[in-house]
């Protein structure tokens, strides 16, 4: 079995990020689904009053935290079935940015990586923008790469309305 290390350029990573993010941004949501594993963990730390992140979303307070697919899959489904309180009409435009890509660490099939994001974001006349940094657990092992981990740090959280996984 060759390594991914091997056979993993920091290419492959970017694609696939930018992937994930169009599917958000073009709204194709069973889409970007499929780009997380079935026990995928999506979390989104709260920030504390100290200035410190929360650690630990079983006992601490999270902006979003998913502890498996099946939790993406229902946030998904609120969204396209107008079941949500943050969407509504008009739909959201976003874009999605990326940069600053780093692969951490190879381990075994997957790939650690963290980068740094933007994203524009228009509804109602307005324009936000929400900015932070996100770490990746990447399995390249299979058919196709899939998230097994995703945190991501909002570093401007104070909005005005619910943040939503479109926005990061």
């Amino acid at each position: 079995m060759t390594a991914v290390s091997e056979t993993v350029t920091r290419e492959a990573v970017e694609s696939f990020l930018y992937r994930e993010a169009r599917h958000l941004d073009d709204h194709e949501f069973d889409e970007w689904v499929e780009c997380y594993h079935p026990d995928a963990e999506f979390w989104m730390p709260a920030w504390a009053d100290d200035g410190d992140l929360t650690v630990d979303p079983m006992t601490e307070i999270s902006l979003i935290y998913y502890a498996n697919r099946g939790g993406i899959e229902d946030r998904v489904f609120r969204i396209k079935t107008d079941r949500s309180s943050a969407t509504s009409l008009p739909e959201p435009r976003t874009g999605h940015n990326i940069s600053n890509v780093e692969v951490l660490a190879y381990e075994g099939s997957t790939v650690q990586v963290r980068f740094n994001w933007f994203t524009l974001y228009f509804r109602y006349n307005t324009l936000d923008t929400y900015f932070g940094t996100s770490f990746y657990t990447i399995d390249f092992g299979g058919e196709r790469p899939l998230i097994r981990k995703k945190k991501v740090v909002l570093k401007n959280d104070y909005v005005h309305h619910v943040v939503d996984i479109y926005h990061v």
